[in-house]
Order: structure tokens, then sequence, then C-alpha cells
């Protein structure tokens, strides 16, 4: 489903209203849901709309497991860091259990935090897929999401959950969750905000390139839902 929003403020909205209704869905037949969070500006507004009325008092919090589809390796205090953005702008200010929060851990080195994340997933997960009932992307203006960028070894893997990246131009360290991960979720969620976004936005859902150069391509959900939501100025002329 792709759809639409004259601004960024109405598109957190819809984000947010969407966010509150899977929570309800899947706290009622369940009584539990499951969401991995992404970084970024479009994320963060849904964030402080999530921190207010009418979803602060709507949405089941108490039923919600928080995790992130992807991390910079920094401590959760550096201003970087995808968790403390969400922690300041989302989950510092509603009533959601601290043991249901589950942040990437900062450990010795990259490596060692992404195994570790892998351990959490599968213990919670029980050993079997990953099935998140949200899971919240953003994209890059070289179609990249979470931390699955074009050209990286990370894009051909097929086993593991959670890697590491190196990113060689950014002098730094990610930590991803994979294809196999994001495609076995319920409901994938793309936001994406923003002129500069229009040409990448315009390949991925035309198909013009694959997974290699525009990593969003990758993203297929095996039996779920992928939902593009996306603001006026991120539309291409003749997109819809």
């Amino acid at each position: 489903m792709l759809q639409d929003y004259p601004s960024a403020e109405e598109l957190a909205a819809a984000a947010a209203g969407l966010f509150r209704q899977f929570a309800l869905e899947a706290s009622e037949s369940a009584d539990i849901f499951t969401a991995a969070l992404s970084g970024g500006t479009t994320p963060e507004r849904m964030y402080l709309a999530l921190s207010e009325s009418p979803f602060k008092e709507t949405v089941p919090w108490e039923k919600i497991h928080f995790f992130w589809s992807d991390e910079r390796y920094v401590p959760l205090n550096d201003s970087r860091s995808n968790a403390g953005m969400a922690f300041k702008n989302l989950l510092d200010k509603v009533p959601v259990p601290k043991e249901n929060i589950h942040p990437v851990p900062y450990l010795s080195t990259p490596e060692d935090s992404a195994l570790e994340y892998e351990k959490v997933l599968r213990s919670f997960f029980s050993g079997k897929v990953p099935r998140f009932h949200l899971v919240m992307l953003g994209m890059g203006e070289d179609g990249h999401t979470a931390s699955l960028f074009p050209h990286t070894d990370v894009l051909k893997e097929n086993e593991r959950w959670v890697r590491e990246v190196y990113l060689e131009d950014q002098k730094s360290h990610r930590i991803t969750l994979t294809y196999p991960a994001i495609n076995s979720a319920s409901n994938v969620v793309f936001l994406i905000q923003g002129k500069d976004k229009a040409p990448a936005l315009s390949k991925v859902l035309k198909g013009t390139s694959g997974p290699e150069d525009l990593p969003a391509r990758g993203i297929h959900p095996l039996n779920g839902e992928l939902y593009w939501l996306i603001d006026r100025e991120a539309l291409s002329p003749g997109l819809l």
C-alpha cells in the first residue's frame, strides 16, 4: 500500500495512527505487540505524536515490546543513537515497562553487539523466525534502509538476523537487522519524507534496479504487508 500526505506533520500523525491500530489489534489477539523502531527525522516526528494526546492515552503501552531495526555503534546516551532518540521523544514520556525495551547493546566490539542482539532476539522469539508485528523503516537518498547499504556484504546474509556493518565513507560501524529478520515481519512500514528522497523512491517503486543498488528493493514481507507512507515532496511526477 502506498499513501501520500500533504505535509510531514500529517505523515507523522498517520504513522502514529497506524502504529496504534497495529498495537491494539495485536495486543487483543496475542496480548503482546512487538515493534522494531528506526531512527531519522520522520520517525522522530511520529514518536513525538505518539507521546501526546490522543495516542498517549489510547496505545496499550504495557503490552508493547520495543526493538530496533538498526543502530549506530555508539552508547545509548550518545546524541547519534537511534534508541536514545526514541527514549527522548517517546519512551521516557509514556508508561511502557522498562523491561519491555530492548535496545542494541553497546559492547566491546560492533560484532559482539550484533551477536548479543541476535541472542536477545532468539531468546525472545524462542529461536524461531523473529516475526515482529511491526518493523518501521526509513530510506536514504541512496536507497539504503535500516543499515542495509548498497553493495555491502550484509545484503547477501540469509541466516543471521543481526549483522555488524562498517561504512568506509562514514568511518563508522552500524548494527542492523538483516533481510531475513525484516521480511519475516507481519507489517513493514516505510516512512519517506522530502524531495531529496524522490529520485530513489521512484526507482525503488518502479523496480529499475535491484537490491544490490537499492537495498530498499529487497524488502518483501514473506507473509506480511508492506506500507509506504510518504509526503508529497517525496513524490515524483507520475509515481501514483
